[in-house]
């Protein structure tokens, strides 16, 4: 990455935040909303979705470029999955409990939530649903986040039914798992305010620390994604989407300025040479003994090689754009949407079994001298041909300059093409649910985190670091609920944080675990029937037998109380068995002999209970 004078590129940037919420039922029927494993599915769907017309008789760019891949969408559906979620039955009202947190959400974005919110319909036709429409609702508007950088303003929040899970490509197309189809979701739009890489982390961090304030949003991977609009005065508006990590962005937006301001120079000295892009032609007889295995491959399944000769781009189509990103990487992205390997071109050429006399042969073929350059593609014919013109095409828009469309980010924080900016083509009404007359008053305003980390210090008395910890942490409202009715605070947050956290390095199967586990854990020790040291045994074996109870896991860890005589006597024992240290060290022998007294009992006496015996023992043998 270059530093930037971002300010001077005019770097103009927004969010699009989106985050699942944590209801019990679905966003338009009674589903739960949990997660299923793919082998856990009874029956499978099978769609092939095509675009359609707007209310104003439009057809969606970006539809319509997806509906030119053929391909099958299956849906595998659970003992859970409803009608609607197979789009067999009208949905049914917007949940309660996800509107109600949405409007905590909008309270904390400062935003106003709108008198009526009606359901739209947004044309989606990659397979995430299988309607081929997502239903979202416009439910706030104009609030405003405070960053170090400077205010951020927000543009809107919506309430949107989440979509389908992607679970693998198949032969004909791609496979889906309906369980979290239509599990409630806001999305929150920034208005285009940052202006730094920085303060786009910022702006996300901020964003992510309000949701979770509610306490009623879900965690997890894939549970928040972040998409990041991207664009400098001299570039275009560039949508990012699927940024999983909070910490990505900062990469992303630096990134993508590095690649906006390559393709701006790329195209000003495209039109100094008096670039142009030929029509596509069958190079097919160049690469008749070709030793090359990609494309004699493609030749011997009865496929063709296309190529497009590129006037004035030679030496431009390998220019690094991002990382091990060429021009050439944006050609063969565009090849690849229309199923095509890729493409190869002459700035890397000879090389992949290509020879410098069948390049030479190929720069015959389509006419091009030493200022141009050539790409290719080898595949079935009908492929070869969308994808080589999908190539020429993005060559094409090279010369303009910085196309605007949608862009996929990479693990490195590089980015590769999706598919067109969608447009508002893409909406139209939902006739199937009625408006929504949205009341914030019914709502309370959450307690913000940074406020409950003070809270927890002076009403509970933990130190920074776990109160820290908890307030940020999943368990934050299983904390409060513990603490109301009445476990220690110190010992419910220990446990919840650092315990968990020890038992997960263990390999320790901690998500198992439910808030019932922890909440009749924490009831036992609080009647003295579990000692405090035998909680990691007996939340390992929860997580093992997840289906036991608590008091079913403290009897098949061998943890059943003792009485204070029995205390005494395991205490006794270990005293007899050290009976010189403690006659020469006298009370300094205590330390050793506890961890000995509690490793015997095995955490079935509270440490308290042992200290006082094994003190009493030592001082009754002197």
């Amino acid at each position: 990455m270059t530093d930037r004078d971002y300010d001077s590129l005019g770097l103009v940037a927004g969010l699009e935040i989106h985050q699942q919420l944590d209801t019990a039922t679905k966003l338009f029927c009674e589903s739960p909303t949990t997660l299923r494993e793919p082998e856990e599915a009874d029956r499978t769907i099978t769609r092939y979705l095509h675009p359609t017309k707007s209310e104003l008789g439009e057809i969606d760019e970006a539809a319509l470029e997806e509906s030119q891949v053929d391909r099958e969408f299956e849906y595998l559906a659970y003992d859970t999955t409803c009608l609607v979620e197979e789009d067999d039955e009208p949905p049914r009202e917007v949940d309660g409990e996800a509107l109600d947190v949405a409007m905590q959400i909008a309270d904390l974005l400062d935003a106003t939530v709108v008198d009526q919110a009606h359901v739209m319909r947004k044309i989606v036709i990659d397979g995430s649903n299988t309607s081929g429409f997502q239903r979202s609702m416009l439910l706030a508007r104009d609030g405003e986040l405070d960053t170090e950088y400077g205010p951020v303003g927000v543009e809107d929040m919506m309430l949107e039914e989440e979509s389908a899970k992607r679970v693998e490509e198949t032969d004909d197309g791609v496979r889906y798992s309906l369980d979290r189809l239509g599990i409630p979701l806001v999305e929150i739009g920034t208005k285009p305010d940052i202006s730094s890489p920085a303060q786009a982390h910022a702006a996300a961090q901020r964003i992510g620390m309000l949701l979770r304030s509610t306490g009623a949003v879900k965690r997890g991977l894939g549970t928040i994604r972040q998409d990041v609009n991207v664009s400098i005065a001299d570039g275009a508006r560039v949508e990012i989407k699927g940024v999983q990590a909070l910490d990505q962005i900062r990469d992303l937006v630096e990134l993508e300025v590095d690649r906006q301001v390559e393709l701006v120079d790329v195209a000003e000295e495209l039109r100094d040479r008096g670039a142009a892009v030929a029509d596509p032609v069958d190079v097919t007889d160049v690469f008749a003994d070709t030793d090359s295995g990609v494309i004699a491959g493609a030749l011997d399944d009865g496929g063709v090689v296309k190529a497009v000769r590129l006037d004035g781009f030679d030496g431009l189509v390998g220019r690094e754009i991002q990382p091990d990103r060429r021009l050439g990487t944006e050609l063969s992205d565009h090849a690849k949407r229309h199923g095509a390997g890729g493409v190869f071109h002459t700035d890397e050429l000879p090389a992949y079994g290509v020879t410098a006399d069948e390049v030479v042969a190929l720069r015959d073929a389509v006419d091009a001298d030493t200022r141009d350059a050539v790409v290719l593609v080898a595949d079935d014919p009908e492929t070869a041909e969308l994808a080589i013109d999908a190539a020429a095409e993005r060559a094409a828009a090279a010369i303009d300059g910085v196309p605007e469309e949608t862009r996929a980010a990479n693990d490195d924080g590089t980015t590769r093409y999706m598919r067109p900016l969608p447009g508002a083509a893409r909406l139209y009404p939902e006739t199937d649910v009625p408006p929504v007359e949205p009341d914030p008053s019914e709502v309370e305003t959450p307690e913000l985190l940074t406020e409950k980390v003070d809270r927890y210090q002076e009403e509970h008395g933990l130190d920074a670091g776990l109160a820290e910890q908890v307030a940020y942490g999943r368990r934050m409202p299983l904390f409060e609920e513990a603490v109301a009715e009445g476990v220690d605070p110190t010992f419910a947050a220990t446990t919840l944080e650092s315990t968990v956290t020890e038992l997960r390095r263990d390999d320790v199967p901690v998500g198992e675990l439910t808030d019932e586990h922890f909440l009749d854990v924490f009831r036992l020790v609080e009647e003295d029937t579990l000692a405090k040291e035998g909680v990691n045994e007996v939340l390992t074996t929860l997580a093992e037998q997840p289906a036991l109870t608590a008091e079913e896991a403290i009897e098949e860890a061998g943890l059943g109380g003792v009485t204070e005589e029995e205390v005494r006597e395991a205490v006794a024992e270990v005293v007899d068995r050290n009976a010189e240290q403690v006659e020469s060290e006298g009370m300094a022998a205590f330390s050793a002999l506890m961890g000995e007294a509690m490793g015997a009992l095995r955490g079935k006496a509270d440490g308290e209970v042992v200290s006082d015996a094994l003190r009493d023992e030592i001082q009754r043998r002197l």
